[in-house]
């Protein structure tokens, strides 16, 4: 069964760090896009991240110069470095994945079950 393993997060103080890491098991041809959104209180859910296969990156204005994101092809993950942390950055963090597999067919959105980030101002 393909799925999305999320791990990392938690608390931190504002001004800390955290990261945030996502592993994709199962049956996978290939994988794309992958990224990392957010739901934040009272908001819908939001882009933070997403590396392409070839590493090309996009990141939420919110979060330029303090978010950086990797991924490991190989492995199958995904990391989101988060630096320079505020309140606003509280929120449930998703992974996502473009997976192409039998199971699912071509290149089907993935997510995964969340991670919360609170950071205590």
């Amino acid at each position: 069964q393909v799925q999305l393993v999320e791990s990392g997060g938690g608390l931190a103080q504002a001004g800390g760090s955290l990261s945030v890491a996502c592993a994709a098991s199962g049956s996978i041809f290939r994988i794309d896009d992958m990224g990392w959104y957010r739901r934040s209180p009272g908001k819908q859910r939001e882009l933070v991240a997403v590396i392409s296969r070839g590493g090309s990156t996009t990141f939420a204005e919110a979060v330029k110069g303090r978010f950086t994101v990797s991924r490991d092809n190989g492995k199958k993950t995904v990391t989101l470095q988060m630096n320079s942390l505020n309140a606003e950055d509280t929120g449930v963090y998703y992974c996502n994945a473009v997976i192409t597999a039998q199971e699912l067919g071509y290149n089907v959105p993935v997510w995964g079950q969340g991670t919360l980030v609170t950071v205590s101002s």
